[in-house]
């Protein structure tokens, strides 16, 4: 397996402090968010739009501003590049001339959670975790399930025991174990922050959340693109 090149670190959104490229979440000086840090003055813009060009029709077009690097093995059910549609009619019931809609309900599991999970679970993989995780209440808990059948991975999932049954029926076909937690959302993802802390298991949202955040960020990409490099 190719090593991890991508990003060149880890910084503090707080106080700048930067970090190894490792399952880190919290700065440890000022107890702010980490998130990935690029090296932008080696990317051309030219070369990476051709880059871009040549890319698969997925999110991982974008790979050089994307955690992993070249080679690197990913977890890659062909979430994004999804359609971007002109609203019209509906533009014009909201007085708006050049409306867009971004149609993720196309990615593998009907939901823009493919994206972060794809990222997510591809620097899982490559930091050696044994199984793959995440807190939820519907769309990411199938996401994550899809990703970990794909990897060769075990999945488990927690979800409030309230949960209406018919949002995790794809999270159960896909294999994964669904784990009913007495409590809301807020109880359910405090606990995954306890296992996270004792058991070797990526839990995409917890302590997997800089590299998963990384995924949204796609959208934008896209966008851009499918209008021309330009902004909407």
């Amino acid at each position: 397996m190719s090593p991890i090149t991508s990003p060149a670190a880890l910084q503090c959104r707080i106080c700048g402090e930067r970090y190894n490229v490792e399952p880190l979440t919290i700065c440890q000086e000022c107890f702010g968010p980490l998130e990935p840090s690029y090296d932008l003055d080696a990317i051309d813009g030219v070369d990476f739009r051709k880059q871009v060009e040549a890319g698969p029709a997925s999110l991982w077009r974008y790979e050089a501003l994307l955690p992993g690097g070249p080679g690197l093995d990913r977890v890659d059910l062909g979430a994004g590049f999804t359609p971007l549609r002109r609203a019209d009619r509906l533009g014009g019931e909201l007085g708006l001339r050049n409306l867009w809609i971004k149609d993720d309900s196309v990615n593998p599991s009907y939901s823009f959670k493919d994206r972060v999970v794809s990222i997510a679970a591809t620097m899982a993989r490559a930091f050696g975790f044994e199984s793959l995780s995440c807190a939820s209440t519907g769309n990411l808990a199938n996401a994550t399930a899809a990703a970990a059948a794909h990897a060769g991975m075990p999945c488990y999932v927690f979800v409030p025991d309230d949960l209406e049954r018919a949002k995790i029926l794809a999270t159960e076909t896909y294999g994964a174990k669904v784990v009913a937690v007495k409590g809301n959302y807020d109880d359910v993802n405090r606990l995954c922050a306890e296992v996270a802390e004792t058991l070797p298991w990526a839990f995409v949202n917890v302590n997997m959340r800089p590299y998963y955040a990384e995924g949204s960020k796609t959208l934008g990409f896209e966008t851009a693109e499918q209008l021309g490099w330009r902004l909407p």
